[in-house]
């Protein structure tokens, strides 16, 4: 009786441990699927000295502006991942990115930061392109999940509703939010720097001094080492061909 009672305590571990494995298959596929799925892009890989920089968290009244002066200086263009709460307050500054050729992206609309279910994460990208729309009479088709933060099932619902998912070059996350230091924030994107990468800034959520002036120290920089600031949509059509 006690061998039964062991031989079937074994099977049943056995099958937890596969339903476990599983299990972690499903919600974690990595990387390597969703590039070749082409449903989410950290960077690309091209010979072209082109790269894209993307501010998270805006439009900010002072900061937004004062990067957008910046990036006019030396006609770079930039990807704005926009929070629709945020962009209700300024839509000047969404207008302005609009018409002077950066590229107006999705980061929900009120930044949750614990973990939401997919029905109302869609609801959230839903509103913010709204607004966006009533302002400029363009829907955004990328998006950027607070944090960078994912499950498979956040992958797929987005995906199915039309949209890209945009994440980073890991190595040119700058940390700015943490305001380490305007020469911290130079280097990690100097030293770190290649064609295809994608840069993450960010332009809201608390002070961005540091980043505008460390952008002014950057674009000048880069620019003579031949590098191009595009897009993102220009950066993935740059791979697709």
């Amino acid at each position: 009786m006690k061998k039964w009672l062991l031989l079937l305590l074994f099977a049943c571990l056995c099958t937890s441990a596969v339903f476990y494995v599983k299990a972690s298959t499903l919600e974690n596929k990595g990387r390597k699927y969703y590039e070749e799925a082409g449903q989410i892009v950290w960077e690309i890989d091209t010979k072209e000295k082109m790269i894209a920089l993307t501010f998270d968290d805006g439009p900010h009244r002072q900061y937004t502006a004062d990067i957008l002066n910046v990036l006019a200086k030396y006609q770079a263009k930039a990807t704005f991942f926009i929070v629709g709460a945020n962009a209700e307050k300024n839509p000047e500054l969404i207008l302005r990115m609009y018409e002077e050729g950066h590229e107006l992206a999705n980061h929900t609309f009120t930044h949750p930061l614990k973990k939401t279910n997919v029905p109302a994460l869609l609801q959230e990208i839903e509103q913010t392109n709204a607004v966006i729309y009533s302002i400029t009479g363009f829907k955004p088709h990328l998006f950027r999940p607070v944090e960078g933060q994912y499950t498979d099932a956040m992958i797929e619902g987005i995906t199915k509703a039309g949209y890209k998912v945009v994440m980073w070059s890991w190595h040119l996350d700058t940390m700015d939010w943490k305001s380490p230091g305007t020469n911290r924030i130079v280097r990690t994107v100097l030293k770190g720097a290649k064609q295809g990468n994608i840069v993450l800034f960010h332009d809201g959520g608390g002070n961005r001094q540091q980043t505008v002036k460390a952008l002014a120290h950057i674009l000048p920089e880069l620019e003579k080492q031949g590098y191009r600031f595009v897009t993102v949509s220009e950066l993935v059509e740059a791979q697709e061909k």
